[in-house]
Order: structure tokens, then sequence, then C-alpha cells
């Protein structure tokens, strides 16, 4: 019976040991640990304040300061690009009575803020637009499409552009495959950087890229026009592939 309570008292030991060491090292950084835990609710508390207060108002302004810049940019996208309106929606100024604010300072004041990220495409079609070929590259590379394809084809596409006009040949090219590998299964965009693609392969000197770009928009979009009407097979002809 001795030895069972000598065991019983040694194993009642071995677990009141980690106990009383749990115990010492809650003694011990109780105060650092609660002082973490309150610098932690606080930290959340000023991110939330950040956002209510700071961010989202931001953001608000933003888009009501960009409104005015963003819709004659919409008519000039349908209508056609001139050289005073692109002066003012990039630099700010009036038009009929009413201020317009300009893409450049919405990006540099509204840094950061969804409306500031649409500017920088909008200055980079209308630099384009202007021949102004470094401004172009320059804010279209920072437009961060996310996720909207349609668009990130564009960019893609009118950075090929700028390229191109710089004669930056392989850097036009990079940028126009590029524009055709986003979404292959938009027929309408994609058949168009495809195509857009080639021709400029060809126009360079690159006729293997070229065959490529015509062989893949040929083999991809079977029931598009240029397929159905025979000028993919026109175009692959020129360069020595026949059917």
């Amino acid at each position: 019976m001795a030895e069972k309570k000598v065991a019983l008292s040694t194993e009642t030991n071995v677990v009141a040991e980690p106990y009383i060491a749990k115990e010492d090292f809650i003694t011990k950084y109780s105060k650092p640990l609660f002082y973490g835990a309150g610098a932690l609710i606080l930290l959340i508390g000023a991110w939330f304040g950040y956002q209510k207060l700071v961010k989202e108002p931001k953001e608000q302004k933003a888009s009501e300061i960009i409104f005015p810049a963003e819709s004659m940019f919409d008519k000039m996208a349908l209508a056609g690009f001139n050289a005073d309106s692109v002066n003012i929606i990039l630099n700010g100024g009036t038009v009929e009575g009413s201020k317009v604010t300009g893409l450049l300072n919405v990006m540099k004041t509204y840094s950061g803020t969804p409306a500031a990220n649409r500017a920088a495409y909008m200055a980079g079609a209308a630099y384009l637009q202007t021949k102004d070929f470094n401004n172009a590259v320059k804010y279209l590379k920072t437009f961060n499409p996310h996720d909207a394809y349609q668009t990130e084809i564009k960019k893609y596409m009118m950075l090929g552009h700028a390229y191109a006009e710089q004669n930056k040949k392989d850097d036009a090219l990079n940028a126009y495959k590029k524009a055709a590998t986003i979404n292959e299964k938009d027929e309408v965009f994609t058949l168009d950087a495809l195509m857009t693609a080639g021709a400029y392969a060809e126009f360079i000197g690159k006729p293997k890229d070229a065959i490529d770009l015509y062989q893949k928009a040929k083999d991809n979009y079977p029931a598009s026009q240029g397929v159905q009407n025979g000028d993919v097979d026109k175009y692959l002809g020129r360069l020595g592939i026949t059917k």
C-alpha cells in the first residue's frame, strides 16, 4: 500500500508541476499579454475608423469629383477625340459653365481610390489620342483592371499601339499578344487582338509569329467572319501556308 501511495503522490506531482509553471507564466506575463490584446483591439478599431471616416468618404468624394471628366471621356470615346476636350479632361477647365476637375488632379489628390485608377486608364487613352506616347504608356501601365477582362484587353491593345508608334517593336508585339491571352473565350475582343498581333508581326518581319497568331485565330474561332469569309486563309496563304 505504501508503494501505491508513493506512486500516486509522484503522479500527482508530475501533473501539478506543469500547472504551476503555467500559473507562473500567466502571473509573470499577464500584463504584457493584456497590453498586447488591448493594442490589437485599438488597431482593429483604428482600421475600422479609417475605413469609415477616411477611406470611404475619400472614395465617395473622388467619384463625385471625377464624374464630369469621366462623362466627357465617354462621349469622346463614342464621337471622337479632339485636342481641346482632351486638354480639359486631363488638366481641368470649364465646360458650359460647369467646372471639370482634370484627371491628373484626381490621380494626385485621390491616389489609391477606384476613381484615381479609372483616371489612369482614361488619361492613358487620352494621351494616346494626342500622340503623347510616353505618357500614354506611363498611365496605362499604372491602371489595374481588377478582373474586368475586356478593359484589360483594351489596355494592352492601347499599350501595343503606343509602343508601335515609338518603334518599340518587341514591346508592341508582346502587348498585342498579351491582349490575346487574357480571355480566350471572348471571341470579339480576343480575335481582334490576335488579328492585330498577327498583322503587326507580319509588318515587322516576323512571319513565324504571324503564322502562329493567324492559325490560332482560325483554329479557335472557326465561326468568326474573318475565318468564314476566307480572310485568315488569305493572310496565311501570303505567308506560304495553304489549306
